[in-house]
């Protein structure tokens, strides 16, 4: 929903470690969101706009601007580490860990 598709032909790209599944995604920040205010509550912002509102109708996003914190809190819920963010101009990576 986040992906950025002007300027490049870049796919999303999910790799699966033994230890962590690492999920990097072309284009960086968009709009109202920084590489400063990234992962904020309330700091919202859509690329694409018509894809968002389809993933929303079809029930894979419960509330706009609440993928992040509900991922923090599935992680902590779980025991894992917290998820790491590379926010970056080109891209944004999030890593995710196994629990020790």
């Amino acid at each position: 929903m986040h992906r950025n598709y002007e300027g490049t032909n870049a796919p999303v790209r999910v790799s699966w470690f033994t230890d962590r599944v690492e999920i990097t995604s072309p284009g960086g920040p968009f709009g109202h969101v920084s590489i400063e205010n990234f992962g904020k509550p309330d700091v919202t912002d859509y690329r694409n706009r018509a894809v968002a509102e389809v993933l929303h109708n079809l029930g894979f996003v419960q509330r706009f601007g609440a993928g992040i914190a509900l991922t923090r809190g599935a992680m902590e819920k779980n025991g894992n580490p917290p998820p790491e963010f590379g926010v970056y101009p080109e891209y944004i990576q999030v890593v995710l860990r196994r629990k020790a």
